[in-house]
């Protein structure tokens, strides 16, 4: 039995395709272990699986002025020694990589150890936790034909993003039953990230009158976002977060708005639902949801709506648009090359394991 050890966290993009890739792991016999923070995102996520999961210290690396970037190099210097601790007992043949800033410890302790590394990069340009990392990797799994340009040749392998094969298998009718809709009028899902968006849960819900005349709504507003007033609002529901039934509410869906996160839009685009996107703006990120949305737009596969331009007008005529000429979007969508990398990543790793 191989031993892999898989990490990254941060946010639910970076664990929700590290979770695509159990089946075929446990398929493929490995033994699997986890790598992440104390208690982020990724504890949760991963521990439902009846993963081994081990937390170390985490620091973020910022660009901009902030008290915190004196004290967490320290935290990032600890979790590297609880990292290379963790690797040296558990002794994996390989580690994957999906990003955010615990990773960058385990994968420079893995390279210390002479464990080789493989790395995935979802969005177009590579985050500053994989640039830090990609010198220790062996190889580095790009989301976009555009990313390769900024990989090393040598490491850069062009695989596509793992999207979780339950959210095929979505039924609808399950998926209105669970929101107490009906089947007679179209639904809109709001998704603002796994930490919610204050701009898009405000302007949602200032359209919300509005939009109950044509729509039932389904609003995955983040955790801590629930609106008490609104409990009751026929035709509206809202979750912090959604696991189990997130395929049943996808298949129940005609139109999604989301944030532009490269997994969330490539599991959008794998399932061909028309969506509005609304990236991050550059004050809030390094401007890389940006630029995946505008390869979606460019592409046919998404209505562009930035963020410094939403409003309750703005939102309302997008919608309305993408509802009009919504099989114009599924038909592009059909024609995507983007396929599911499943297959391809778990090749890579048995290439690359020692």
């Amino acid at each position: 039995m191989k031993r892999i050890v898989l990490t990254g966290g941060g946010t639910a993009g970076h664990v929700t395709p590290l979770i695509a890739l159990l089946p075929a792991l446990t398929k493929e016999n490995y033994d699997i272990h986890y790598i992440g923070s104390y208690e982020g995102i990724e504890r949760r996520l991963i521990e439902e699986y009846h993963i081994p999961y081990y937390g170390i210290s985490s620091g973020k690396l910022r660009r901009y002025l902030d008290l915190k970037n004196f004290t967490d190099p320290f935290k990032v210097i600890k979790g590297y020694v609880e990292a290379r601790k963790i690797i040296k007992k558990l002794k994996p043949d390989i580690v994957f990589s999906k990003g955010g800033f615990v990773s960058v410890p385990v994968v420079l302790a893995a390279k210390k150890c002479k464990i080789p590394v493989i790395i995935h990069e979802s969005d177009m340009t590579p985050g500053l936790a994989n640039r830090i990392a990609i010198p220790a990797a062996k190889k580095v799994c790009a989301n976009f034909p555009e990313t390769m340009n900024h990989l090393p040749p040598e490491k850069a392998v062009l695989t596509g993003t793992p999207i979780r094969t339950e959210l095929f298998s979505g039924n609808k009718i399950k998926g209105l039953d669970f929101c107490g809709f009906t089947a007679n009028k179209p639904v809109l899902m709001i998704i603002g990230g796994s930490s919610g968006s204050k701009a898009i849960n405000d302007v949602v819900r200032g359209l919300l009158p509005t939009l109950l005349r044509d729509f039932q709504v389904i609003h995955l507003c983040g955790k801590g976002n629930l609106d008490p007033k609104l409990t009751n609002t026929k035709g509206y529901v809202q979750y912090e977060y959604i696991k189990n039934e997130l395929s049943d509410l996808f298949a129940a869906s005609d139109l999604v708005v989301s944030r532009a996160g490269a997994n969330a839009i490539c599991e959008i685009l794998a399932l061909k639902i028309p969506n509005i996107l609304i990236p991050l703006g550059l004050n809030a990120s390094r401007g890389d949801q940006i630029l995946n949305a505008e390869s979606f737009e460019n592409q046919g596969y998404s209505y562009l709506l930035k963020e410094e331009d939403l409003s309750v007008s703005s939102l309302l005529e997008a919608i309305n648009n993408v509802m009009d000429e919504r099989q114009k979007y599924i038909d592009a969508m059909k024609k995507s090359e983007l396929n599911n990398s499943i297959d391809t990543i778990i090749n890579l790793i048995k290439k690359t394991q020692l």
